[in-house]
């Protein structure tokens, strides 16, 4: 008969499997910013690609638009795209990995049309409207900026060799790749993001908790992996008050992470605030029906607070997501010592 964990055990494990998930999450994130010739020879990285299709129409009698400019600008994997509408006024922007697009549509004597399109399945669709416009011309912000035209080709060479090196699951090996892209260009930060990413993988806390803060303070407080990756380590130091704020103003800038959410939940579970853990989690639920971070974190509330039900409940639908994940093994041993405490608790007649 198997021996009941202690709780301090079951606290461990649930603090490890919680690591797993987040490195996990942070490392798609990274891994999602490889171009097309990075990914290339990442041939071990499973990239869900998909693709966002709309129609534009003409205001106010929703007239096509045809042979319009769409501009869409991945918010994380740094992709850039532009399409012309056809004569219906659709486009269509295949094989783009998964996240939240910025789209940008601008016509002469139309405002410039600016809205988002969350890519979390195979397809994404929308009508975009414009405006005959009146005042002032309104720019659109999604256009490559003139920081990103300014770095050097050397150093965008560098990047991708690290990003190709975290797909090999070789963090170690990409460290000086993204170490010589930042010598390159000092202001690259998501280099420093990357770098972070890598150093937590290898467990080097204190640098990575720098890389983060640099990556922060680069960017004026623009780019939200930072912040994200940052409020964790803060959950992991036990310094949950911190992570909140961190995080926080990491949703601030990206709303639609569901990455972010769930390190929020974290933080407050840390708080024993666990009404609004849990409505962290389903915030993470709401931008990703499928994302099975967030059931760890209703899991790990539901344990806190006696309901083993809804406890395996979570961790089933979690290994219906992830049946050969990096935290399944660890899922189906904290599923079976639900099941033991729920059954001791409730034996059968």
């Amino acid at each position: 008969m198997p021996l009941e964990l202690s709780e301090v055990e079951k606290s461990r494990q649930r603090k490890s499997f919680l690591t797993i998930l987040v490195l996990n999450s942070l490392l798609n994130l990274t891994l999602l910013a490889c171009p097309p010739s990075a990914k290339a020879q990442a041939f071990s990285l499973a990239m869900a690609e998909g693709e966002i299709s709309g129609t534009v129409l003409l205001e106010p009698d929703k007239r096509p638009a045809s042979q319009v400019a769409v501009r869409l600008k991945s918010r994380v994997a740094g992709v850039f795209r532009s399409v012309l509408t056809d004569f219906e006024g659709h486009f269509r922007v295949r094989d783009l990995p998964r996240g939240t697009y910025d789209i940008a549509v601008d016509e002469d004597g139309y405002e410039a049309a600016q809205t988002s399109a969350l890519l979390d399945g195979p397809s994404a669709k929308l009508v975009v409207y414009l405006k005959t416009r009146s005042g002032p011309i309104r720019q659109s912000r999604y256009t490559v900026s003139v920081r990103e035209l300014k770095i050097p080709g050397k150093a965008h060479n560098e990047f991708e060799n690290g990003l190709v090196r975290i797909a090999k699951n070789d963090p170690a090996g990409s460290v000086s790749h993204f170490t010589k892209a930042i010598h390159l260009f000092p202001g690259y930060f998501e280099a420093y993001y990357n770098l972070g990413v890598a150093e937590m993988t290898l467990r080097h806390t204190g640098e990575a908790i720098k890389d983060f803060q640099t990556s922060i303070d680069l960017s004026g407080g623009r780019y939200a992996l930072a912040e994200f990756g940052y409020a964790y380590l803060l959950c992991q130091e036990g310094r949950p008050s911190e992570a909140e704020k961190m995080v926080r103003r990491g949703l601030e800038v990206e709303d639609a992470a569901p990455e972010g959410y769930v390190i929020l939940g974290e933080a407050l579970k840390q708080l024993n605030r666990l009404d609004e853990a849990e409505k962290s989690a389903h915030e993470a639920l709401l931008r990703n029906p499928n994302y099975a971070g967030a059931y760890l974190v209703l899991s790990d509330i539901a344990e806190r607070r006696g309901d083993y039900r809804s406890d395996i409940q979570n961790l089933d639908i979690y290994l219906r997501l992830q049946p050969n994940g990096p935290g399944s093994v660890l899922a189906r041993k904290m599923r079976a010592e639900a099941q033991r405490t729920l059954t001791s608790s409730h034996p059968p007649d």
